[in-house]
């Protein structure tokens, strides 16, 4: 069986007392082996494979041909930022010096790295207007969390402690509200109006009704649907005024590089992303990093989140991407982020529900096909894009339209890539039409068709023995 094809588990490959190595015979005697507690014993042997060193290679070299990725094709997913990491970047960040030294080094032994640190602080006030930065915290989400210590820690520096209530927009992240509760404050929702955007009235409302109580209020701009907030100056007026702190989630602040500065809109308090807007790939778990920028007077409450300097790698690729592009480049990148999606966008409103007009940013959002009657879906949509070789983007997301379809082209990508996806994507608005039926039933081409989500999430089958049984 071709295991490239139907992706056979390593277990299947397996045959009793095949070697893929050749050790030489122990010569150490007593010293070579420990005796272990009972408890920690293995009762029986474990169960692994027993393959020889080519069949190993070849399984893993082909199941890592079914990853998809930045680098090997488009990858619109919306929200998430997936862009390009360039080369340098990986070869720098690879570099000995950097990859051999010990966190628990004296800092005059490793200069450099503590040079890379600094600079990165300073560049990335720079861009946001804001003070100071720490980068301890190890995600975009530790950021958030770490940000509302600080505002919550300065609130009590104050002797405000009744300050434990933070206002976010029915539009934003999950993981907004989910920090917020995390930090033991409580979430109190601001409606969108029907364009998309924060209703400052009904934020007026709120606030008159927790005066004394409002810690800050946490936004994403652009927001989540793509859309740039433009009620901002008015918003910090009236949370400023109340003596609550403005909280900016810099997960879309990709569109914002080279355009305008949260600090400059009077945000107090922010994370970055560095592995979304500063071009280090993420996914599957990390490597991430979420620094943490104050205005002057907060940095006195930076917090000490996660062991020695976070995640150093992320770091060196982040400060490589911002010196290669340099000060003229950099300011490049919101501008053609805005270009290609809004291009995209124009392009498809056609045959796809665009549920909100005018420009977006980075990102906007359809509403599945324009034509609902054939009964093809958003996921419908998505798994079909796989049969035409491109990564599905973001789905069901966000939640305020039934058939959410996110779009985020990133800066990075050429016109002739964009036209090409533009070109699928009407192609399968047609199939919808003409053939509704073979849309339904996508993928065709992958190793993998159609598979039960709900069951998969249900009763996921995660170990050979139990595949064996079933």
């Amino acid at each position: 069986m071709n295991n490239r094809l139907y992706g056979n588990l390593i277990f299947e490959l397996s045959r009793p007392g095949r070697r893929g190595y050749s050790l030489p015979a122990n010569s150490f005697g007593k010293y070579s082996t420990a005796d272990l507690p009972e408890t920690l014993r293995r009762k029986e042997e474990a169960e692994l494979p027993e393959c020889d060193e080519l069949t190993v290679v070849r399984h893993y070299t082909n199941l890592s041909h079914n990853n998809f990725g930045v680098n090997d094709g488009f990858y619109p997913l919306g929200s998430c930022t997936m862009k390009y990491n360039p080369i340098i970047n990986e070869e720098i960040a690879a570099r000995p010096e950097f990859t051999a030294i010990h966190p628990l080094q004296p800092d005059f032994t490793c200069e450099g790295s503590v040079a890379v640190i600094s600079e990165l602080r300073k560049m990335l006030s720079e861009l946001t207007g804001l003070y100071d930065f720490t980068l301890n915290p190890m995600a975009g989400a530790h950021g958030e969390l770490t940000g509302l210590m600080i505002i919550r820690a300065y609130h009590e520096s104050r002797g405000d402690d009744a300050r434990t209530k933070v206002l976010i927009p029915d539009s934003a992240h999950g993981t907004n509200p989910a920090s917020a509760a995390v930090c033991g404050l409580e979430v109190v929702e601001v409606k969108s109006l029907t364009d998309g955007t924060v209703d400052v009235e009904d934020l007026r409302r709120l606030v008159a009704e927790n005066q004394g109580t409002i810690a800050a209020m946490m936004m994403t701009n652009p927001n989540t649907l793509g859309l740039f907030e433009r009620s901002i100056p008015e918003i910090a007026e009236l949370i400023h005024a109340e003596g609550g702190l403005m909280y900016y989630d810099g997960a879309n602040l990709n569109p914002m590089l080279g355009a305008c500065r949260p600090g400059d809109m009077g945000f107090d308090v922010m994370h970055i992303n560095l592995h979304k807007t500063f071009s280090t790939p993420h996914g599957g778990g990390g490597p991430g990093s979420g620094p943490v920028g104050v205005r002057k007077g907060l940095e006195q409450f930076f917090p000490t989140v996660g062991a020695f300097n976070g995640n150093f790698g992320v770091y060196i690729k982040a400060l490589v991407y911002i010196l290669t592009l340099g000060r003229e480049n950099i300011s490049m990148v919101g501008p053609l982020a805005t270009l290609n999606a809004n291009y995209i966008k124009e392009r498809l409103k056609d045959v796809y529900e665009l549920p909100i007009e005018g420009l977006c940013k980075h990102e906007f959002v359809f509403n599945g096909l324009k034509d609902k009657s054939t009964g093809v879906t958003t996921m419908d949509v998505a798994k079909r894009l796989l049969d035409y070789g491109y990564h599905a983007p973001t789905i069901y997301f966000p939640l305020l339209f039934h058939e959410s379809l996110m779009i985020e082209p990133t800066e990075n990508e050429s016109k002739e890539t964009i036209d090409g996806f533009i070109s699928v994507m009407r192609r399968i608005a047609e199939e919808a039409l003409s053939d509704p039926e073979m849309v339904k039933s996508a993928p065709h081409t992958t190793p993998i068709g159609r598979v039960d989500d709900v069951l998969a999430a249900k009763h996921p089958v995660v170990t050979y023995r139990q595949i064996l049984s079933e």
